[in-house]
């Protein structure tokens, strides 16, 4: 029988696990190209997970955010350009799509003011930087339902084949 953790700051590899009620060594073997040991130093922060690694236990564990995790805090490029994803209630999302879309539409004419002569002028540099910030949380938004997505999908919330199918149909 597994021990109970005493460790207090447990990272997201171990909560993960450890919310499944995973022993490392189930972990394993649900994993199946990762060992115990490996494991281990991964939630002991004595070794990075490798990317191949975190497309495994997102799988496995039916965790999708852990690559978006991953390479928001882990990895050294995504560190710069991927922002960090939370996990949503849909109406959520869909409430703040609505009101970046909202706030896009009225910066529309701004924008085509601004860009239409190919340049960003000094008075104008405010304006643009704002618009890009809006533009940033649509992204964002977009991505949080692409995560809600995968997540529903992994769960069986949404019928994967039927959804697959739907999308190959589309191409």
């Amino acid at each position: 029988m597994a021990r109970a953790s005493t460790k207090d700051n447990k990272n997201i590899y171990f909560r993960l696990r450890d919310e499944l009620g995973l022993s490392r060594e189930k972990a394993s073997e649900l994993l199946e190209t990762i060992p115990p040991e490996r494991i281990e130093r991964i939630e002991n922060e004595k070794a990075l997970a490798h990317p191949d690694e975190i497309l495994v236990m997102a799988e496995k564990y039916k965790a999708p955010h852990l690559c978006n995790y991953y390479c928001a805090n882990e990895c050294p490029i995504g560190q710069q350009y991927v922002p960090e994803i939370k996990i949503k209630d849909l109406s959520q999302i869909v409430l703040e799509m609505l009101a970046s879309l909202n706030s896009m539409h009225r910066s529309q004419e701004r924008l085509i003011e601004i860009t239409a002569d190919g340049d960003i002028e000094a008075d104008e540099i405010e304006d643009f930087v704002r618009i890009q910030e809006e533009l940033e949380k649509i992204s964002i938004t977009v991505e949080t339902l692409q995560l809600w997505t995968e997540q529903m999908l992994s769960n069986g919330k949404i019928d994967i084949e039927a959804y697959n199918k739907y999308r190959e149909n589309r191409k």
